[in-house]
């Protein structure tokens, strides 16, 4: 089985994952989504940008889940904060941190295979996935175990807390 970091930029798209129990991808081609299988581990990523306050915000490791089926495409784009995404699949959230907190990923760097530059790692974010190594899985565990919780216990707070993103009219 595999192991990636599953990036979400965008607030929006966090609570989506959460209480639909699914990813979706954009329309765009990527090897690494097309590698996916069930089975796969997932360590959840919020970037600095996600919560649109990124003075403020770091990017973490919020959560741990599994692939729970195949890669499918949808017959309907999903709209998630104004942009269309045209295929996913079902994944089962393991383990959550509290929301607006997590594991922040910036001090482990410099341990993980996964970004070779050290000066330039978050560039390798910019993307719904990045396949980990291993190594990598094992470290992302050990290290989440001590702030992640039950998903019950904790989904229902981040999609009572996530507001939409006001958008001006065209």
């Amino acid at each position: 089985m595999g192991a990636y970091l599953l990036i979400l930029g965008e607030r929006e798209a966090v609570a989506w994952v959460l209480r639909e129990s699914r990813m979706a991808f954009p329309r765009t081609s990527r090897s690494e989504v097309n590698r996916l299988k069930i089975g796969d581990d997932l360590f959840v990523v919020t970037t600095r940008g996600c919560w649109h306050n990124p003075n403020r915000d770091r990017t973490r490791v919020i959560g741990t889940a599994v692939v729970a089926s195949e890669v499918v495409p949808y017959e309907k784009p999903v709209a998630i904060a104004g942009r269309d995404f045209t295929r996913g699949c079902d994944i089962t959230v393991r383990a959550l941190a509290p929301y607006l907190v997590g594991l922040d990923l910036a001090p482990l760097v410099p341990r993980l295979d996964a970004f070779p530059s050290k000066n330039t790692w978050s560039i390798r974010l910019r993307r719904p996935l990045l396949e980990i190594s291993t190594s990598d899985a094992t470290l992302l565990t050990q290290e989440i175990e001590g702030v992640a919780r039950e998903p019950a216990a904790v989904i229902p707070i981040y999609l009572s807390s996530i507001r939409p993103v006001r958008r001006l009219p065209a």
